[in-house]
């Protein structure tokens, strides 16, 4: 079935108020089905996402719906147009160089700060956070070792203790997440396993110059193993990826 057409079977519906913690949990868990959706490829790049169709399926109004896929749109996973409506964006090469520049420029020049604020408390939580990055991909959990990814670096990027361009690498991680899922390579990350270790060895230990070289290194690989090869738009059949 196409997104045009409507699903014979609807979910029930939740409360939507303000105040429903039900519904804030339900719009939670569908913003997150589509996020994963899109980073498994199970939306591709430019399938349109018509309100009306996910409404159906996930049983809320176009109103809650409307609000998830501005959400998605503020990371980049998702593009509002128009007249047209929203789809999967679709990035380019160029905009994953671009991406990929941003990153470099912003996050190697923070490591100096995150070295002089390491400590052992805060090396413990980045080895958590890779363990279960290493655990995930070994699973064959590729959206989720892609988050887990990004919620390294956007870690490393909040203890640097500069909030604003924290918030900008999580964006950026974002729009990452996507291109890794797109171009990327099932089974791997662009880099080795043990990289995000070596780096918290490095920080743990003060070494920011060197921290800051080899996270350059890092997100050079990452970049250097993306294969920019696009694929023609196709409509989803939001029932069979949602449906369950």
């Amino acid at each position: 079935m196409s997104d045009a057409q409507a699903p014979e079977k609807r979910r029930a519906p939740v409360k939507e108020g303000k105040g429903s913690k039900e519904g804030e949990e339900r719009h939670e868990a569908i913003y997150r089905a589509v996020s994963d959706a899109i980073v498994e490829q199970r939306l591709k790049p430019g399938a349109r996402l018509r309100e009306d169709a996910l409404a159906d399926v996930f049983g809320i109004s176009r109103t809650g719906i409307r609000k998830i896929l501005q959400r998605l749109a503020l990371e980049q996973l998702v593009t509002l147009t128009p007249r047209r409506g929203a789809s999967v964006t679709r990035p380019t090469a160029d905009e994953a160089k671009d991406v990929f520049d941003a990153r470099q420029l912003i996050e190697c020049g923070l490591m100096p700060d995150v070295a002089r604020r390491m400590g052992e408390k805060e090396a413990a939580e980045l080895r958590d956070m890779a363990r279960e990055e290493r655990q995930a991909l070994r699973s064959g959990q590729q959206s989720v070792a892609i988050r887990l990814s990004a919620d390294f670096h956007v870690r490393l990027a909040q203890l640097s203790g500069n909030a604003t361009l924290a918030e900008f690498v999580e964006r950026l991680c974002s729009r990452s997440s996507l291109i890794l899922a797109v171009y990327g390579h099932p089974g791997h990350l662009g880099c080795e396993s043990h990289d995000h270790d070596d780096l918290i060895g490095y920080l743990e230990a003060g070494n920011g110059e060197r921290a800051k070289a080899f996270m350059s290194r890092h997100l050079k690989a990452i970049e250097a193993s993306l294969s920019m090869v696009e694929e023609a738009e196709s409509a989803p059949d939001l029932q069979q990826i949602f449906g369950g």
